[in-house]
């Protein structure tokens, strides 16, 4: 028997895992494929320190010691960084000894990712120190079990969020310029913790106007650090690093504005930027026990404070959410040993909140009440079920998406899980009780507001199902229009005399009495009509799905081959994925002694990588555009009832507003503002309410995801006797 005490000292020059160039890390120490330490986490450094002592009983040499190292990653999986293995059996006994491991990872052979530094002590022990120290170190073991089935509440109890910091990024003056014609295509990443934000890209300008205004949570009571770089975009290489520069928070103070003007350090230039700190608590989380909207006293509370005598206080604070996480039943193994460890995330816009994990269990249930501050109506409130696994990253088995507004308070549901894509069902149901209170002209006034962006933004890679299934869309809304037009042209084809006879009558009488009033009185009609279909029954449209057969045809276009086929070759390139091939694009340093092959590798891949952000960028434009279409039509389709008695009262008001005042009135009113409006509000930022409007109208692939599947009949409320009642 051994004894082996380890100092981890440091680490160097680790691979950066963060969009922002830095990582989390922390280490894990195995012997014999069982975790024996964990160091804590050093935040945003590659270079960290820690100075953390173990020690170790080892009955064999034979065992190595295996050394792992990750990047903490919020609410997500952690990011492997690298690994190395440390020979006990070249271990010198009873002496000190300095080690420096260098950081590998298999898929990446040739990578430098960084060191390991640590100093080491092996020693035998004699049998009656053993004796005592196996008997500490069972003590030690059941203590860690019983940490570690609260590991996860603590984890949760951390993710409360305890203020708000509001950003607004005003512009740039100045930057460094990173392109042959003097210019660049500036955008800017900002980083508080977990959360990242980036802004849009500004082309061909050293003075960029941004104006875009987003929300961070602060977990911290002192505060934190905002991490600001700024980068030039270039098509097909790698961006262009321009400068960088932090914003230390706790030397703000709370409920003030701050007009900040910053330099950029290893760079030229400054950004303007606002500044505001708000203290909250947005978001809670306890056991029904503890707290449950059913008290009538604080329900009587939540409701006055959302009731429309206060429609004009605080408009930010739309609506309370409270959701209760019951349990689950008949969820997916995801162990060997035909168990789950699962654990739920509860998310709303930015809001993210997890509860405990019931180990060895596929009917778990977990009796938490969530509850978050509603800032749009609008929003999507997603429940997913992951399977804890320490070594690894957690396993996904399943999800629901719930708006908001599709919510039936105090409704106890069982909602079928779906795959990743919410596209259909995987295995178990889960069980929802959920509240909603809202003020509806709050939640009116705001949708026609600007969209909270998520902090956590999904990579845009090509996808051959989904660059068809956008085809597709886009195809229908196009034929909607042609198919218009063909009629109008049958009109006056006299094709059918009657339908044309009509037509012209129609016309004649349009023409001789149009006013301006009448384009929104005819879209209030055409609402109107659709509103009397779906009540008297008439209406049976539905929400086709993209089908196979349709996709297919796409087929026969030929530039959509030559995507389809980048992508193949992409894949075929190494042994490695495409995603791997795009990991080996975004290294931030290159060799200087790479040989011509590697040099006209590399220029080969970059070619590729051109092209295939070019068909990115194509299929995520035929998205938005087919989103557009669609969401007019569901908008009239009544899809969403509030956005469509929303959509009727704005368009009554113009209507209104358009017979009885003079258009030049209109217009004059109207350019007035607009060349005031800089006067009088330097940082205002620029909106259209129209297409914030539609950007709350689902799309028909939402409503696909948004769909609640049907539920088996076993997992029926009405067949299982509640085990918890609420």
């Amino acid at each position: 028997m051994y004894q082996l005490d380890i100092t981890l000292r440091r680490g160097q020059n680790l691979a950066a895992r963060d969009r922002g160039g830095t990582s989390d890390p922390y280490v894990k120490f195995k012997i014999g494929g069982k975790e024996v330490f964990r160091s804590k986490t050093i935040h945003k450094n590659l270079n960290p320190v820690w100075e953390e002592k173990a020690w170790i009983l080892i009955d064999s040499l034979r065992e190595p010691l295996y050394i792992k190292v990750f990047d903490y990653d919020f609410g997500f999986q952690d990011d492997f960084i690298g690994s190395a293995f440390l020979d006990l059996t070249s271990l010198e006994l009873n002496r000190q000894t300095d080690v420096t491991l260098s950081l590998k990872d298999p898929r990446y052979p040739h990578h430098d990712l960084g060191s390991i530094l640590l100093s080491v002590l092996l020693a035998p022990r004699e049998q009656r120190e053993v004796t005592m120290l196996m008997r500490k170190s069972w003590k030690r073991s059941s203590k860690f079990q019983t940490q570690s089935l609260r590991l996860s509440d603590l984890h949760r109890k951390s993710q409360l969020w305890r203020g708000i910091v509001s950003v607004t990024l005003i512009e740039g003056r100045e930057l460094k310029a990173m392109d042959a014609n003097g210019r660049s295509d500036p955008y800017v990443k900002f980083r508080l913790g977990h959360q990242k934000y980036k802004s849009k890209i500004v082309p061909k300008t050293l003075n960029p106007q941004w104006r875009e205004q987003f929300d961070f949570h602060l977990y911290e009571e002192r505060g934190g650090i905002i991490y600001i770089t700024v980068w030039d975009k270039d098509v097909g290489k790698k961006d262009d690093f321009i400068g960088r520069c932090q914003i230390d928070l706790s030397t703000l103070s709370k409920e003030q504005t701050h007009k900040l003007e910053v330099p950029l350090e290893d760079g030229e230039g400054r950004l303007v930027l606002l500044v505001t700190l708000t203290a909250s608590a947005a978001v809670t989380i306890s056991d029904f026990s503890v707290s449950s909207l059913e008290d009538q006293k604080e329900r009587e509370e939540i409701l006055k404070r959302y009731s429309p005598m206060t429609m004009f206080r605080n408009m930010k604070d739309v609506g309370f959410l409270q959701v209760k996480v019951i349990r689950a039943e008949a969820l997916m193994a995801a162990d060997v040993t035909g168990k789950s460890d699962p654990f739920c995330v509860v998310e709303l816009n930015n809001d993210r909140l997890l509860t405990h994990t019931i180990y060895k269990n596929l009917n778990p249930e977990w009796n938490k009440i969530f509850t978050f501050n509603i800032k749009d109506i609008h929003s999507v409130l997603e429940v997913t079920v992951y399977d804890e696994d320490r070594d690894r990253t957690a396993d996904f088995l399943g999800k629901v998406a719930i708006p908001l507004l599709s919510i039936q308070n105090g409704e106890q549901k069982a909602y079928v899980l779906k795959n990743k894509q919410l596209t259909g069902p995987t295995k178990g149901v889960i069980y929802l009780e959920i509240d909603v209170i809202f003020n509806a002209v709050k939640a009116s006034i705001r949708t026609l507001m600007p969209k909270e962006q998520k902090y956590i933004e999904e990579e845009n890679r090509l996808s051959k199902q989904l660059l068809l299934r956008n085809f597709a869309r886009m195809k229908r809304c196009i034929m909607v229009l042609i198919n218009a037009a063909y009629y109008i042209s049958s009109c006056f084809d006299w094709d059918s005399p009657p339908r044309s006879l009509a037509a012209f009558l129609l016309f004649l009488f349009v023409v001789w009495n149009f006013e301006l009033y009448m384009i929104p009185l005819a879209l209030l009609l055409l609402l109107a009509w659709n509103y009397f279909l779906i009540v008297s029954g008439k209406d049976n449209r539905q929400h086709d799905t993209v089908g196979e057969d349709r996709t297919l045809r796409l087929l026969q276009t030929g530039w959509l081959k030559q995507c389809t086929e980048l992508q193949q070759e992409l894949t075929s390139i190494s042994p490695l994925n495409a995603e791997v091939v795009e990991d080996m694009l975004e290294d931030e340093e290159e060799e200087d002694d790479r040989d011509d092959k590697d040099s006209e590798k590399k220029g080969f891949m970059n070619r590729l990588y051109a092209i295939q952000e070019v068909c990115v960028s194509v299929q995520n434009i035929l998205g938005e555009v087919a989103s557009f279409g669609e969401r007019i039509k569901n908008t009239f389709n009544w899809t969403v009832p509030f956005l469509s008695w929303l959509a009727i009262v704005a368009l009554s008001l113009f209507t209104i507003i358009l017979y009885f005042i003079p258009l030049r009135y209109i217009v004059l009113v109207w350019g007035i503002n607009k060349f005031t409006k800089r006067l009088r509000s330097p940082y205002a930022i620029d909106n259209n309410e129209l297409l914030d409007f539609l950007s709350r109208v689902p799309s028909d692939v939402q409503m696909v995801q948004y769909h609640e599947l049907k539920q088996d009949p076993s997992h029926s409320p009405s067949k299982r006797k509640k085990n918890n009642p609420v």
